[in-house]
């Protein structure tokens, strides 16, 4: 079989053509494709060539308490205002996930169902309810095939009795668990329930065991690899705050931790950490706020961090102080995506170019998105 060697150019024109489908697996080819594919310029040009969509869904909270989820693609200065108006209610979304689908739920009460839908297609269905004697804490969604679709939405709870009137907090990662343990022991437990979309029903799994000190940072799961991944900190142990990487395995529906770089270990609060996915892969951001030096980790597959880079925000801080806007995630390899209070932002570090756009209302939570305009079957016959 006769190999061929393309430039760069003939990549990019040849690749920037193809369907959302055909790109993704041509990332497998060669590090280089799979390099350009994560380039923001390539991004932006495959989207304007193919119809796909990219970019954040970005909802916030506007007069009178109204739920808006816009759609910020980086390619129009205004957002898409109400991005998700073709669904039978307003819905606030909880959980997004490669492949463009979007979940959702109208309400905060304990009995309310889900919806899940591809926004570009405007297919949706509903989900059942998961069982509404415990209270939502954490909720996400993974993918695991595509032809035919098969996802799941792990939800954990608080396991406390469901008498207790504790407020349901879906846009922010941080909940009250200090109560939710044994008093005779360490250990604090979550139930976790999973929705597997090849039966259409939810059926519990194994609790999750965690200690009563250990408690999630303020930061959206990711999926990566297969998985879903929170990091969760225990500031009881030497004296000083320790990280882990928590991970379901979407496959084998089990938790394991990961010990996050030891120069973490013990760092300045101010300092921001938070799990990203990089080029595909489980990345790690710590951002020194004393510095604004940026050092992005890669989990490889030996479960060993390993520096990619240290990026330098100088510039940028100069432009955006840090502290306000917070590292979300990366849009492309060389674009970082931040969110203000009322306003979102693409920082190209490569060229120091930014991109900022307004946002009606007080942000509370952003999940990108990039995904095609062919129908899909949400629900099995």
């Amino acid at each position: 079989m006769a190999s061929y060697d393309f430039s760069t150019d003939i990549l990019f024109e040849i690749l920037s053509r193809a369907d959302l489908k055909t790109m993704k697996n041509c990332r497998v080819l060669s590090k280089e494709c799979k390099d350009l594919t994560y380039e923001s310029n390539f991004m932006r040009l495959h989207s304007q060539r193919t119809s796909t969509m990219v970019g954040y869904l970005v909802q916030s909270s506007r007069l009178f308490g109204q739920l808006t989820s816009d759609l910020v693609s980086g390619l129009d200065p205004k957002p898409t205002q109400d991005f998700l108006n073709f669904l039978p209610q307003p819905a606030w979304i909880v959980a997004t996930v490669n492949g463009g689908l979007v979940l959702c739920t109208p309400g905060k009460c304990r009995d309310d169902p889900f919806y899940i839908c591809k926004p570009t297609t405007q297919q949706w269905e509903v989900v059942p309810s998961p069982n509404p004697r415990f209270w939502t804490a954490k909720i996400s969604m993974l993918v695991l095939g595509s032809n035919p679709l098969w996802f799941k939405i792990v939800r954990l709870s608080d396991s406390r009795d469901d008498t207790i009137d504790l407020e349901l907090d879906l846009d922010s990662e941080c909940s009250n668990e200090e109560d939710n343990f044994n008093v005779f022991s360490n250990e604090k437990s979550w139930h976790c329930e999973i929705f597997d979309s090849k039966s259409w029903e939810w059926r519990q799994s194994d609790d999750l065991k965690l200690t009563h000190n250990d408690y999630f940072k303020c930061n959206q799961d990711v999926s990566a690899c297969g998985a879903l991944h929170w990091i969760v900190f225990n500031d009881k142990q030497d004296k000083y705050t320790k990280y882990t990487m928590l991970s379901f395995d979407g496959d084998k529906e089990e938790w394991t931790m990961t010990s996050l770089p030891d120069s973490l270990h013990g760092n300045d609060h101010c300092d921001q950490i938070a799990p990203v996915s990089c080029e595909g892969k489980l990345g790690l951001i710590h951002l020194r706020q004393e510095t604004k030096m940026l050092d992005v980790w890669i989990l490889n597959y030996e479960k060993i961090w390993i520096k990619k880079h240290t990026i330098n925000l100088k510039s940028l801080h100069e432009k955006v102080p840090l502290p306000r806007s917070r590292i979300h995630s990366f849009y492309g390899v060389d674009t970082l995506f931040m969110v203000d209070v009322g306003s979102v932002s693409f920082y190209n570090f490569r060229t120091r170019k930014l991109n900022r756009i307004r946002v009606g209302g007080w942000i509370k939570s952003a999940y990108f998105i990039q995904t095609d305009s062919e129908p899909v079957k949400l629900k099995p016959q």
